[in-house]
């Protein structure tokens, strides 16, 4: 969502109401502590003064005050933090001291057709609109601004048949534990189930699996158990929920209390109630939030989001689920400018739409499509009623239609359940509710279920000043699913789309516009005259023997484009077996340079040790050498000694040797 923006209200309006119910807004406010511990009400304060004067420029208190010196120091301790962001804070923490203190402030949003007043003791579905006590969770306001009340005949029944009107969002009759209200959760359908899972509640992510029967409307909570990993069920918000594999549930990013640098992927199998992550290889996107992800045939496309320093991004990545391998892919033409909390879709297998988000000021209702084989931006001409800019809304595909419901800009909740053509490009008005309800939110999840051949929209949660846990349902028409009747000409890049997405209806168009062109030749020519109609006649047959030839060619080609079509598909199951064979081979090669590392390792410690034993030998050898020498002086010395005694006589009695030694040595 944008950072201006929170639940259709913008953050001032909202950021006054909060001062007001706290008392930082009247001329006492410096001195409000009743509500608060000491440190929670100087952060109050200074948040207050950061978003209504701006950085703090006062000089610091001389005298000995401590009240002053603590409330100066709080508020120059937020620098030059922007006025928004102050705002945005003093209400989170107004939240999470005060849970309810929104349903308790009057007049906060004034509806000339609906007023709904929450009393301070009454629960949260409970409400009085012109005195009388009803249940506003049975209460939508229609288009005409007259409270239908959702009948017997609206909702009776079981599993689907509850939803017996079209274009309408009905709530039905659920049984079981409700979940947690909250936004910013994910949800997805397997088979008759709808699950929900994580989201924001009161500023705090949650962590829980939901789960709602779709046939009895019965809400029940699913066991999660952990993986290896310690953090692998961490509470997160702004994810997305897709299913696969049949049983399986995959988690994408989301915001966290203590994010990771990459994008995480669990998985969560209903079979064995274990969340795990998804081990992936290639180089992962950042970690974000109120991304996009869009299941493309075996890939998963993740678009744009907003990482855990709330720095906006528009970068494109895809997963390829059979070789769980991540590549950040390069786009030509204009893309989209980076935003978050948008929403995205499919048409065709083949071309990505990406409409409105927010950034950190704006709202956005811009569309922009790119083609995924030839990864080019675009953005085409809208036609019909243009969806007003909005963030936090929710969609979702039937057929060639795209159904958005929810969301909000800068002033107000998104009342509109809005359609696109994606062959035309055209956008037209469902219905519209009145007054604050949840189908007015942000956050708000939108799922769609099929029965019997009835595709059935379900939406749920979302945060419109309140958090949510309300279920709503609409069957769309049949009208709602056709093309606009607006006449105006389709863009030429508009029908290019088209043609792609349906190659085999445009021959047979191309066909009956060119049998009815004839026709109407022969009409004109044929007069009253006899021969004239004779003249038709033979035309006629002629025109028709053409036609037949000409039809007779064109299935000839679509002959063989449907030959051609099934060789592609041959030839792209075989490039993707030899894929799979290349890429174990890569992973067996993998394994083998790891094992030859290993042992080049090991070689290089035994050539390290055996270096070091050839310096400890000669260190060795030079000490030998020495004590050689040493010896062969000792021995030399020891002979010339024994030399000169051997001598005797005058040299000896010269030499001065005693007489005693001299008679010993004598014969």
């Amino acid at each position: 969502m944008a950072a201006t923006t929170l639940s259709g209200l913008a953050y001032p309006q909202r950021f006054y109401a909060a001062a007001s119910y706290s008392g930082f807004d009247g001329p006492d406010s410096s001195s409000v502590t009743s509500k608060f511990s000491n440190d929670t009400a100087l952060l109050l304060y200074a948040l207050y003064q950061q978003a209504t004067v701006g950085p703090c420029k006062n000089p610091k208190p001389r005298g000995w005050s401590p009240v002053e010196q603590s409330k100066w120091t709080s508020w120059s301790g937020l620098g030059n933090m922007a006025s928004t962001e102050a705002m945005r804070l003093f209400v989170k923490i107004l939240e999470e001291e005060h849970p309810g203190w929104y349903s308790r402030v009057s007049n906060i949003v004034a509806n000339p057709i609906v007023n709904v007043e929450m009393d301070h003791n009454s629960t949260p579905e409970a409400a009085t609109i012109n005195g009388s006590s009803l249940l506003e969770t049975n209460i939508i306001a229609s288009e005409n601004g007259n409270l239908s009340e959702a009948q017997d005949k609206d909702v009776v029944g079981e599993g689907y048949g509850v939803v017996s009107v079209y274009d309408k969002w009905i709530v039905p009759s659920v049984s079981g534990a409700r979940p947690r209200a909250r936004y910013e959760h994910g949800a997805a359908v397997i088979e008759d189930k709808m699950y929900v899972y994580g989201g924001n509640h009161n500023g705090r992510y949650l962590n829980d699996l939901q789960a709602l029967d779709l046939r009895s409307w019965a809400w029940s909570k699913v066991e999660v158990k952990a993986g290896s990993e310690a953090n692998i069920v961490a509470p997160r918000a702004g994810h997305s929920l897709i299913p696969w594999d049949g049983n399986k549930l995959i988690s994408i990013g989301g915001h966290t209390k203590d994010p990771t640098e990459t994008l995480q992927v669990k998985v969560y199998d209903l079979q064995t109630s274990t969340l795990s992550a998804l081990k992936t290889y290639g180089k992962p996107p950042v970690s974000r939030g109120g991304h996009s992800v869009s299941h493309v045939g075996t890939t998963l496309v993740i678009f744009g989001g907003q990482d855990a320093n709330r720095t906006l991004l528009n970068d494109l990545h895809i997963l390829d689920l059979e070789t769980m391998t991540w590549d950040e892919m390069d786009t030509i033409g204009v893309a989209p400018s980076p935003r978050s909390d948008h929403a995205a879709a499919v048409h065709a297998e083949r071309f990505l739409l990406i409409f409105g988000g927010g950034s950190h000021i704006n709202c956005f209702n811009d569309l922009h499509v790119l083609d995924l084989q030839t990864m080019e931006w675009s953005r085409p001409m809208q036609q019909g009623d243009i969806p007003s800019p909005r963030a936090g809304h929710a969609g979702v595909t039937v057929g060639e239609n795209w159904f958005i419901v929810g969301g909000g800009d800068n002033k107000n909740g998104v009342s509109e359940t809005v359609v696109l053509n994606m062959s035309t490009l055209v956008w037209s008005i469902v219905t519209t509710v009145q007054g604050r309800v949840p189908l007015a939110s942000e956050g708000l999840s939108l799922v769609l279920s099929s029965f019997n051949g009835e595709d059935i929209l379900v939406s749920f949660g979302g945060y419109n000043g309140r958090y949510n846990n309300e279920l709503h349902l609409l069957k769309p028409s049949h009208k709602s699913t056709l093309q606009s009747k607006m006449e105006t000409p389709v863009p030429d890049s508009v029908s290019a789309v088209h043609n792609l997405s349906n190659p085999t209806r445009d021959l047979e168009s191309e066909l009956e516009i060119r049998q009815e062109a004839k026709i109407r030749e022969i009409v004109v020519d044929n007069g009253d005259s006899e021969a004239k109609l004779n003249r038709a006649e033979g035309t006629s047959e002629r025109v028709l023997a053409a036609l037949k030839a000409d039809k007779e060619q064109i299935e000839s080609s679509l002959a063989k484009e449907r030959l051609q079509s099934v060789q592609c598909k041959q030839e792209l199951a075989e490039a993707e077996g030899r894929n799979a064979d290349l890429y174990k081979e890569l992973q067996s090669v993998r394994g083998q340079l790891a094992a030859e590392q290993s042992r080049c390792f090991k070689l290089e410690v035994d050539v390290a040790e055996l270096q070091q034993k050839l310096q400890a030998m000669e260190t060795l050898q030079k000490e030998l050498e020495i004590l050689r020498r040493q010896k062969a002086a000792s021995e030399q010395a020891a002979l010339s000694a024994k030399r000169k005694q051997g001598s005797g006589g005058v040299w000896g009695w010269l030499a001065g040797t005693p007489e005693s030694q001299m008679s010993d040595d004598s014969p």
